[in-house]
């Protein structure tokens, strides 16, 4: 639904003001016992009115008009009547629309001469003075409280963009953390068993050096495709393959080449999972496997996935260095790896096992 433009909404606020004050200004006056209007409360009616239209432009600039047309009629003995809608309608802008600093002084000084212009036009009677403060007091109290309700729900609405913003940073920091460490921890141990063979084997040197090229390779397409989707907001016409368990042989392919031999048992069809939690168990995979290539050692892994009606459980071990989990195994990695599990209501421990090594699970629910 289109929102009604102001200004439109404002003739029609004049318009409407017009017809009541025109039609109802005299029966006002016959039930105040004031049996006839003369034509200059009627131009007075017209003016409050017509000044309406340019509430939202001028909104202190109206009342003061309004307040002055409000008090000559009330200083010509007309009678109490649509008129005062006029200036409780100005009322309310300024409240609604400025400081509530500026509001008040507006409002009471409107109010001072509403009052003695009800005295004076009165015969200095006190019944007079409760009018002026009722039509200025309760426009002004809700113009304020709308002014405050409307500077909150910005507020709000600021808040959860940034609070928005700073998760997708969070969610592309971890995405980037992901794709580059796998890829630097595996070239980083070809390129240590190439310096090492270099001398007396440049066969195997010249087989690192091309699985070096490879995964850096490989490493930088996952990447540009990662800022690509982040670049294009997740264009769902992009056709670059999503990150996901159906790419788990390359990845532990990539592992085997840096020497790291790794067992898969897969347990159910993994290729009906959502993607929030297909893309979560390939970087838990990812993550742990990269780990193994950093601390684990002379080591051997094996990543189990095991798929029920409930959840996807996803195990990965290694045989490597035992003992308690050192800053760097416990760093931003499984941190990472703990909240894309939170984030899907699951959970994951991870730490050293019993008979050494290193062992991370993770429980995915899988909503079906």
């Amino acid at each position: 639904m289109k929102r009604v433009p102001g200004y439109l909404t404002d003739g029609l606020l004049t318009l409407v003001l017009l017809a009541i004050g025109l039609a109802g200004t005299a029966p006002a006056g016959r039930n105040q016992g004031i049996p006839s209007v003369s034509g200059w409360a009627y131009a007075l009616v017209v003016i409050a009115a017509v000044v309406i239209a340019a509430r939202r432009l001028l909104p202190v600039t109206v009342l003061a008009v309004t307040t002055v047309a409000v008090s000559l009629y009330l200083l010509g003995g007309f009678p109490f009547g649509p008129i005062l809608l006029s200036l409780a309608i100005a009322v309310y802008t300024v409240a609604a629309h400025r400081p509530l600093g500026q509001a008040a002084i507006a409002a009471a000084g409107a109010l001072g001469l509403l009052i003695i212009a009800g005295l004076i036009g009165d015969g200095l009677g006190m019944e007079a003075v409760a009018p002026q403060v009722a039509w200025v007091a309760g426009p002004l109290a809700i113009g304020v409280t709308v002014r405050v309700g409307r500077e909150q729900a910005l507020q709000n609405r600021r808040d959860e963009a940034r609070r928005q913003a700073d998760a997708e940073r969070l969610r592309v920091a971890q995405e980037v953390h992901d794709v580059v460490g796998h890829g630097l921890a595996a070239i980083m141990m070809q390129a240590d068993i190439a310096l090492h063979v270099l001398p007396k084997q440049p066969e195997q040197a010249e087989a690192a050096l091309t699985a070096i090229s490879r995964t850096s390779r490989e490493s930088l397409d996952e990447l540009r495709a990662t800022l690509g989707a982040v670049r294009r907001g997740d264009d769902p016409d992009d056709r670059s393959p999503a990150p996901g368990l159906a790419r788990l042989d390359e990845l532990v392919d990539r592992t085997r080449a840096v020497g790291v031999p790794v067992a898969v048992d897969v347990a159910g069809p993994l290729g009906s999972l959502p993607a929030a939690v297909d893309l979560a168990a390939y970087r838990i995979v990812q993550e742990s496997l990269t780990n193994v290539l950093r601390h684990a050692g002379t080591a051997t892994a094996s990543v189990r996935l095991a798929l029920t009606d409930d959840d996807l459980t996803v195990s990965i071990s290694d045989t490597g260095r035992g003992g308690p989990p050192r800053p760097a195994r416990d760093g931003h990695g499984l941190a990472g790896m703990k909240e894309r599990v939170s984030a899907l209501g699951g959970s994951l421990t991870a730490g050293p096992r019993p008979e050494g090594g290193f062992a991370v699970t993770a429980t995915l629910p899988v909503r079906r």
